[in-house]
């Protein structure tokens, strides 16, 4: 199924009556929804951008790829730096900002931008009953009342259908500067990162792998940029000396590391003062950490349960990618979870948007 408008869409739910896998441009979804699929493609095109504004609104099935063109004419990008999973997950396709927002998706920058649904600032979606919702607003100054916007990021598309997401935009920046620390060990990179974050310089960017080096970014006007290299040099000097390197950032940004390697692929959300000794418990082949060490990437053997390998950890581990039954998702918390059921029995109570996907 494709609908072309919102009306179709609204349409198709409230006659659904079986489960639906909610599919934009299929190129980073996850888990294992089972069910008829409900492409979102149809609903594309960009129905208002005003660079003036920094602001954009776009139907969910709009192409990445396109919108980017479009604010790079200007001189604009979207904050969040979107990830693209399709060398990852070995998958074709466009990825759509219905995708990008269902998901979460948020690459390096997330450390000084935010999150995908930290940009967000309206959306407009179908509920699993077939109700057309509409949050937030097309101006960044419209707050007011539940903000379900923040709500739809990241939930998978188990709570709606994305017609419509708007976002504020950030100007693209003169400047672009990449260092490198090299020879540390993962805590000592954890720590000099760590540094590098709370430092007033405004780093964009701290990742490390191992055997690489520990990266950090600059961005900004020029003069501006100039001038945090040598400060933040001098305030990593403990670390060692700091070099100039060529941008690294799409390939942290895409994991591209991993790309065409065997094996399952996790994701870790951590406190990153505990990243450290989580990834040495792990006994990964290869590592990857981003956000200062919030954020870690391992690649281990085929079917290796990870979460009964490490325990209880300040965190949670997603399976991104996998031919074993482990489940994609941590479970929850009996609190979260009495959470997440009451959402969902609100916002889809057939239970036909992507079910199983979450738990």
């Amino acid at each position: 199924m494709r609908p072309m408008t919102e009306a179709d869409l609204a349409d198709i739910l409230r006659a659904a009556d079986a489960p639906l896998v909610i599919r934009g441009g299929g190129t980073r979804g996850i888990g294992r929804a089972m069910g008829e699929v409900l492409e979102t493609g149809g609903l594309a095109g960009v129905r208002i951008y005003e660079p003036g504004a920094l602001t954009l609104v776009a139907g969910a099935g709009t192409s990445v790829a396109e919108v980017e063109a479009l604010l790079a004419a200007e001189g604009q990008r979207l904050p969040f730096e979107v990830p693209d999973r399709r060398g990852l997950l070995g998958r074709g396709g466009d990825s759509t900002l219905g995708g990008v927002v269902a998901a979460n998706a948020s690459g390096p920058r997330r450390v000084q931008a935010g999150a995908c649904r930290d940009s967000l600032i309206g959306v407009r979606f179908v509920d699993g009953a077939g109700v057309v919702v509409k949050n937030g607003g097309r101006v960044m100054k419209n707050v007011t009342g539940l903000d379900l916007s923040k709500l739809m990021a990241g939930s998978h598309g188990t709570l709606g259908v994305l017609t419509e997401v708007s976002f504020k935009l950030l100007p693209i920046p003169e400047q672009a500067v990449t260092l490198r620390l090299a020879g540390l060990s993962d805590a000592q990179a954890v720590e000099a990162m760590a540094a590098a974050l709370g430092s007033p310089f405004e780093v964009t960017g701290a990742a490390h792998g191992p055997g690489q080096g520990t990266f950090l970014r600059l961005e900004g006007f020029e003069k501006s940029v100039r001038y945090r290299v040598g400060q933040v040099s001098r305030h990593l000097a403990r670390f060692g000396a700091v070099e100039e390197v060529a941008d690294v950032w799409p390939d942290v940004r895409d994991v591209t590391p991993f790309h065409e390697r065997a094996g399952d692929v996790w994701r870790l959300s951590l406190r990153p003062s505990t990243a450290a000794d989580v990834v040495a418990r792990a006994g990964a082949e290869a590592v990857l950490y981003d956000w200062g060490g919030g954020l870690v990437w391992l690649l281990t053997a085929p079917g290796l349960d990870l979460r009964a390998r490490l325990g209880a950890i300040d965190g949670h581990a997603t399976l991104i990618r996998s031919d074993s039954a482990l489940p994609t998702f941590a479970p929850e918390s009996p609190g979260v979870a009495a959470l997440t059921k009451g959402l969902r029995a609100k916002f889809d109570p057939k239970g036909i948007l992507n079910p199983g996907l979450m738990g």
